[in-house]
């Protein structure tokens, strides 16, 4: 019998660890694992057109699962490509492992051709980057990395020459047991005691949720219904905290509406709840502030804090609503819903006045009739930019869609790579990618790889033929906007060129129609939407610095552009608020 190879020793152990597809492009000094995943049974190579798309389907396939992803790269250039993506999961606390093969390995510190030095160029973003030097550091090297991809939340990588990669493994080594679930963390007990001190002294008590509240929504519920609270959220947070939610008083930051910023001003204690919000120029400094997270290093590094905790929201709030007083005193509650009511009231024109005369399309308009004509469990997939704001303010969560976007890393052409990865997961499961004309040309040659796998991703194009978020930037700025401007082609007669059902939409009253054909055709399928570039409004008095550096109070925003059904979802809260 054949000794195994150090090549199928990496795949075996990668089937073992819940990986399933391993993402990437072939190169000579990545054949080997190409060739082992060719010979395994439950795993699969995805052939994509750029290394980067491999790191972004990697990462969202570990968001949405929460189960280790993988993506590869050849050596030199190829697996250097893969870096922007990987940057993205590591700063998501996505699960990946990223295989960098490298050059033969007698030829290391030569400069030979296409010679990089991976295990230096990645350590900035992941948790774990070494060298397989010697085939005897097989497997442990690679089981030490899946550890610490998946018990810290993020990437790791492995450098594997093509040389070494074809070898036999000396011996058939032992099988170490893989964790490849993560425990809850609950406080110690004084932290609990502490916060349940703090809670019972405070009368106006406000929770701001991220994403870290993901599989606690009940509980942050019960406690904010035993409290009185209002809850805000941060964009990570609103697909697991907004439905279902009669507390709810919006989302802060440049993209914030609603109230969420008052509340987190006027209370006298705020709870963060697992979110490590960056722009702490919309947190408050004169309130006591606690914050609650898995990760011990997120405490205290954007705000002044007067209790960190060191545990799972969820876990944490199990832990201490039962131990405090319930408030019957609702009045800042509904002061702060009235508050929110009345925010959103004003924006709600934006996407109705006159929508079916205004060309070119408001894409407030557009995003508003994609919420609604979407299924109920779509994953949308949101390119950085102006997507992040109509996804904001108009996809509506239930608890079973799922929003993922370049949300900490800020990246272009995020949206499409994370739709393959969401589709293969799923093929089943409508994604949406919401997709800027910047963002999707850049990446454009992946379109490519929807036809070569048939995936039925929906390309949703937002098409202003511009940069606008960073058109934006320039003119708050006092700048002329320059070097912003797109010269774009007729992207559905592109995607028909390919074979890809595609629609061009001119028009508003052909918009509704052309998504809903898009949205039930079951192969790939692209609508490019002519929208407004000008769906921008900007107040007079803003500070360059407070765009570029998203430090905006939700008294003064930028950006004027509707909120969706969230409107009727803040009214529908107001009847829990008693009648004067």
């Amino acid at each position: 019998m054949a000794k195994q190879t150090v090549a199928e020793q990496l795949v075996e152990t990668l089937v073992r660890s819940g990986v399933r597809r391993l993402y990437g492009v072939v190169g000579d000094s990545l054949n080997p694992v190409v060739d082992a995943v060719r010979r395994t049974k439950n795993i699969d190579w995805v052939q994509v057109r750029h290394e980067e798309t491999a790191a972004f389907a990697a990462g969202a396939e570990a968001q949405l699962t929460g189960v280790l992803a993988a993506c590869a790269g050849s050596c030199g250039p190829g697996n250097l490509h893969l870096i922007n993506g990987l940057y993205d999961a590591h700063r998501s606390m996505a699960p990946v492992l990223a295989l960098a093969s490298h050059i033969p390995s007698a030829e290391i510190g030569t400069s030979y051709f296409q010679e990089t030095h991976p295990e230096r160029l990645f350590v900035e973003c992941s948790h774990y980057c070494e060298l397989i030097s010697n085939r005897q550091q097989m497997p442990r090297v690679l089981q030490t990395a899946i550890q610490h991809a998946i018990g810290r939340g993020g990437v790791s990588v492995v450098a594997l020459p093509g040389d070494i990669a074809a070898q036999q493994v000396p011996e058939q080594a032992e099988e170490h047991a893989l964790v490849t679930a993560r425990p809850t963390v609950r406080p110690s007990e004084s932290q609990i005691a502490q916060l349940a001190e703090m809670v019972d002294q405070a009368r106006r008590i406000t929770l701001f949720c991220g994403g870290g509240v993901a599989g606690s929504h009940d509980e942050v519920m019960e406690f904010a219904q035993r409290v009185k609270a209002p809850v805000g959220h941060a964009l990570r947070g609103k697909e697991f905290i907004q439905y279902d939610n009669p507390f709810d008083v919006g989302m802060s930051g440049l993209l914030g509406y609603g109230a969420a910023y008052e509340a987190t001003h006027e209370c006298d204690l705020l709870m963060l709840l697992g979110t490590d919000f960056p722009y702490n120029a919309f947190l408050p400094d004169d309130v006591r502030i606690v914050q609650v997270d898995v990760r011990a290093e997120h405490l205290g590094r954007r705000s002044k804090l007067d209790l960190g905790v060191w545990g799972d929201v969820g876990e944490t709030l199990r832990c201490l609503t039962p131990r405090v007083k319930e408030k019957n005193n609702r009045r800042f509650l509904d002061r702060m819903l009235k508050k929110h009511v009345e925010a959103l009231e004003g924006k709600v024109h934006a996407y109705t006045r006159k929508v079916e005369r205004h060309t070119p399309i408001h894409p407030e308009y557009a995003a508003y009739v994609l919420d609604e004509e979407a299924a109920d469990d779509a994953v949308f997939t949101v390119d950085t930019g102006m997507c992040n704001v109509w996804a904001a303010r108009y996809l509506t969560p239930n608890g079973k869609r799922r929003v993922i976007g370049s949300f900490r890393h800020g990246s272009m052409a995020n949206a499409l790579p994370q739709a393959i990865g969401a589709q293969f997961l799923d093929r089943g499961r409508q994604v949406v990618s919401m997709s800027g004309d910047g963002g999707f040309t850049m990446l454009m040659g992946d379109f490519l790889t929807l036809v070569q796998y048939d995936l039925p991703v929906k390309v949703i194009l937002f098409n202003n033929s511009s940069l606008g978020m960073v058109e934006l930037e320039m003119m708050v700025g006092g700048l002329p906007a320059f070097g912003t401007g797109y010269r774009n082609p007729d992207f559905a007669a592109l995607a028909e060129a390919v074979g890809v059902h595609a629609t061009r939409v001119e028009k508003p009253k052909e918009l509704r129609k052309a998504l809903r054909g898009a949205l039930r055709h079951k192969g790939p399928a692209l609508v490019d939407i002519v929208t407004d570039p000008n769906a921008l409004s900007i107040p007079p008095k803003i500070k360059a610095e407070m765009v570029t550096g998203f430090a905006l109070s939700a008294g003064k925003m930028v950006l004027d552009g509707g909120v969706g059904r969230m409107a009727q979802l803040a009214r529908s809260n107001l009847r829990n608020v008693p009648r004067p």
